[in-house]
């Protein structure tokens, strides 16, 4: 079957012919630069894009890494505040179970503070009471003392005057 002078030829170089004429080599070398150049830009652009990736990729695991030693470091600060934790907690416990236990040992304090209070009142309230009595009795026994001397010297004054 033959082709129609007016259907459109491709060459291997990838140049459409038109009416079925020859291409110049002229316009062959043009063509053949132009496309050496496309695969030339095509070849840079992929190497390019490989470089792009490549640094991506290494970017990419360092970001890895990165998030590994975080997660490593965050699970180290998490077991260093949980021993903290457990012990405030314990202490906390054992504070409450004085607190309560210093209650009732707080109100048995006051109350046997009162009454020291109160019997010392009435011990020093004795003391005073017995220092007045010992006054008395001291000004008693002084008073009896005089009497009976005062008695003495007037019996003595009566055998003097017998005599």
């Amino acid at each position: 079957m033959a082709t129609p002078p007016q259907v459109l030829r491709v060459k291997n170089s990838g140049i459409v012919n038109y009416n079925g004429s020859p291409i110049e080599d002229r316009d062959e070398e043009i063509s053949m630069s132009a496309l050496s150049t496309f695969r030339a830009k095509e070849e840079e652009i992929e190497r390019k894009k490989m470089e792009v990736k490549e640094k991506v990729q290494a970017h990419i695991g360092r970001v890895e890494e990165e998030t590994k030693r975080l997660a490593e470091i965050r699970e180290e600060l998490e077991a260093l505040t949980d021993p903290m934790r457990k012990e405030v907690a314990i202490v906390r416990k054992k504070v409450d179970v004085v607190n309560r236990e210093l209650k009732p040992l707080g109100q048995i304090c006051q109350k046997k503070e009162k009454e020291y209070k109160e019997a010392l009142e009435a011990f020093n309230e004795k003391n005073k009471e017995k220092a007045q009595l010992i006054t008395k009795l001291m000004e008693l026994v002084s008073e009896s003392e005089k009497v009976r001397m005062k008695k003495l010297e007037e019996l003595s004054k009566n055998i003097d005057s017998l005599h």
